[in-house]
């Protein structure tokens, strides 16, 4: 039992973490020239990759933060590298959703990615999958955001481009 608190405990840790690797990277790609060229062509082109190819950046870019809890114990290096991966499938799939159809972002009150691109939001709104750091940092900035351009016709939530 003990064994599974440590795993699930990590599993979380882990996720939660990821979530502010996120935010912090976003909002340095906002002040790197080198580091945010492609980023900025994001913003010009405003879609996202597809969520495969979304998950596969995420992972190649963090998996070495995945690798060294394992160095501590098998147990906290799967439960660390298992959140970790659930974050970067989370996220993947919640950036790639706010670029195709972002009223069906249901935990958020208000997709801050979508917004964030849609208002040219340079300084505020760096969350992707989640809004928690915007609001913690003061970065968060709530707009009036729906309107015909981001309503789409009835699709389900796994209706995206996926690569």
């Amino acid at each position: 039992m003990q064994t599974l608190m440590v795993g699930a405990g990590s599993f979380l840790v882990a996720f939660i973490f990821a979530s502010l690797v996120e935010y912090w990277v976003h909002r340095w790609m906002h002040k790197s020239p080198g580091f945010g060229k492609r980023h900025r062509d994001h913003h010009r082109r405003n879609e996202g990759q597809g969520v495969l190819w979304e998950f596969r950046d995420y992972v190649k870019g963090t998996l070495v933060m995945m690798l060294v809890p394992f160095l501590i114990s098998p147990v906290i290096g799967l439960g660390w590298m298992s959140g970790a991966i659930a974050f970067a499938a989370f996220s993947s799939y919640a950036h790639q959703l706010q670029h195709e159809n972002p009223t069906k972002c249901f935990w958020m009150p208000m997709p801050v990615h979508y917004v964030h691109h849609k208002y040219n939001m340079w300084y505020h709104n760096f969350g992707l999958a989640v809004d928690w750091w915007d609001r913690v940092f003061g970065t968060y900035k709530p707009v009036e955001w729906i309107t015909d351009e981001s309503t789409q016709p009835d699709r389900s939530h796994w209706q995206l481009r996926w690569w």
